[in-house]
């Protein structure tokens, strides 16, 4: 059984990332009050349009573009290209499994990005819009490379 997702130690390291992720959202909702800002009664559908789309964008850059292989060396294997400027890894087994299992999924990494977004609109509405509009330009721009590319190619 240890490569199932019940192993022991694959159960402790989630265990440990979900008590991370806990204690993020419950320390950004305290600092959030202590600075006299609450969450918002509503979302506007842009913001949440632009969150969505900046949101898989960094999912993609951390966990699979080749640029960003030095964060996620420590925690896992090379496998090989995977186009588009992405390689495939796998998480290394041991202790940080589930550090890798999260740095190469981004499915995964996404919710926890989402929060941060969203923790931004509350706290500091336009550093988070800003930080969407980039990613989401920068999202944009993928799509155009890749429309173009298949242009080209036909």
């Amino acid at each position: 059984m240890p490569d199932s997702p019940r192993d022991p130690h694959r159960l402790a390291g989630y265990a440990s990332a979900l008590t991370a992720y806990a204690t993020g959202v419950a320390a950004t909702a305290l600092l959030g009050r202590r600075a006299g800002r609450g969450l918002p009664a509503s979302y506007d559908w842009k913001d949440l349009a632009l969150g969505a789309v900046a949101t898989h964008k960094v999912a993609r850059i951390v966990t699979k573009e080749g640029v960003t292989t030095p964060l996620r060396a420590p925690f896992t294997e090379f496998e090989g290209e995977a186009g588009s400027a992405e390689v495939a890894e796998s998480p290394r087994p041991g202790p940080t499994h589930s550090l890798g299992e999260l740095l190469t999924c981004p499915f995964c990494l996404a919710p926890w990005i989402a929060t941060a977004y969203v923790a931004g609109l509350g706290l500091h509405p336009g550093a988070a819009r800003a930080w969407a509009a980039v990613f989401s330009v920068v999202g944009g721009a993928d799509f155009l490379q890749h429309a173009y590319a298949h242009a080209r190619s036909d």
